[in-house]
């Protein structure tokens, strides 16, 4: 079976894991604050908070924005559940933008004119989070504008973007958000097993969401109510989690990120090959923005239904059955049962539902072969005929 997404570990990945396991620390040492560095220096910000997962980023993030009971988060329908369920974790309630027709990120359009509408009614959101799917970067420089018009703020949901650019600057900067989140999945484009990291260039919000990633903890005598006890004092000054990241994949993560750019080069190689050998089928194929570099983390397809005699799930499965292990990112948020329990329904926003309808994920990672890749055009030509 040919995956959608294969992780790479190399030599020089294990030999600087082994290293860890053979030092002192496993855990809150060294490489954690070494991994926020690496990722805050490659960006160009000036913070970066390494956590055990992007879903974990995305809640400290809300938290340090403040964000609770009363309050509104918006996101895109289309994307994995955690950027609307990190609204949920901090009590807010939760709604949606839908995507424009041709990146399948928010659109700036349709979110301006649900502002306009929200501020008649008083309810403007307090968070809004952009995803920048497959990622390619959404309209940042528009989002901004309206944050700064409608007062909200902005968390990127970064975590299919690391190595991309929005016009000069990298994906993970926050020239036009408040917080950027990063995931470092297995499938995603660098790992560290399992991890995530929001980044910031604002003081504050870093030192928050610190705290909150540990416990509420804090061992700085600034932020404590008296002054400390002795060398093993410490103060719970906020209700926390145990979200902190290890040295293990801390290191991992550095060893990663030491070819990010490569990785990511290699990226486009495959997407301009799938771009060239797929251009005559009966299909629309994912674009990259002329001002922007994207991540590269997914291909999807779209199939052009009314030019072919099968069905969406038919060309689905027979890629499956021929060992092609396409997926499908993602059925949009508000027609899973959770989110429709809260009122929303099929047919709230259409361009999110008629993207899922038709698209399929193609494989993509930096290992695929020319001709692991060759497979899966020649199963999609023929998945697609009758």
């Amino acid at each position: 079976m040919i995956p959608y997404g294969r992780h790479e570990i190399t030599q020089a990945d294990v030999d600087t894991v082994i290293d860890v396991l053979q030092n002192q620390f496993l855990t809150q040492g060294a490489q954690v604050p070494g991994f926020e560095k690496t990722v805050a220096d490659y960006c160009g910000v000036a913070h970066g908070v390494a956590v055990n997962s992007a879903t974990s980023a995305l809640h400290i993030a809300c938290l340090a924005l403040g964000l609770g009971k009363g309050d509104w988060l918006w996101t895109s329908p289309l994307t994995f559940v955690a950027s609307a369920n990190c609204g949920l974790y901090c009590g807010a309630q939760v709604d949606f933008v839908d995507i424009d027709s041709k990146t399948y990120n928010m659109c700036p359009v349709k979110l301006e004119q649900k502002l306009v509408e929200a501020e008649k009614q008083g309810r403007l959101p307090k968070v809004v989070v952009p995803v920048h799917l497959r990622g390619e970067p959404c309209d940042m420089a528009a989002i901004a504008a309206l944050a700064q018009r409608f007062g909200f703020k902005v968390i990127e949901d970064a975590s299919h973007a690391i190595g991309g650019r929005y016009g000069t600057q990298k994906i993970g900067a926050c020239q036009h958000s408040d917080i950027t989140v990063f995931s470092f999945h297995p499938v995603k484009i660098v790992t560290t097993a399992e991890g995530g990291m929001a980044m910031t260039n604002d003081d504050d919000l870093a030192q928050r969401m610190g705290l909150f990633r540990s416990h509420g903890i804090t061992r700085d005598p600034a932020l404590m109510t008296k002054p400390s006890e002795g060398a093993w004092y410490y103060q719970q000054i906020e209700l926390g989690y145990n979200y902190r990241l290890t040295d293990l994949q801390a290191a991992l993560g550095i060893s990663q990120m030491q070819r990010l750019d490569d990785i990511v080069a290699q990226r486009h190689l495959l997407a301009d090959r799938y771009d060239k050998t797929l251009a005559d089928m009966p299909l629309t194929l994912p674009q990259r923005g002329k001002t922007a570099y994207s991540g590269l983390h997914l291909y999807p397809v779209r199939l052009q239904l009314d030019q072919i005699d099968v069905s969406h799930r038919e060309v689905f499965d027979r890629l499956r059955s021929s060992g092609i292990g396409v997926n499908l990112h993602y059925i949009p948020v508000h027609t899973q049962p959770y989110y429709q329990g809260m009122g929303f329904k099929v047919g709230d926003f259409p361009e999110a539902e008629k993207y899922y309808a038709e698209a399929i994920t193609l494989p993509l990672f930096p290992t695929l072969t020319p001709k692991e890749q060759a497979e899966v055009v020649a199963a999609l030509k023929t998945a697609i005929t009758a």
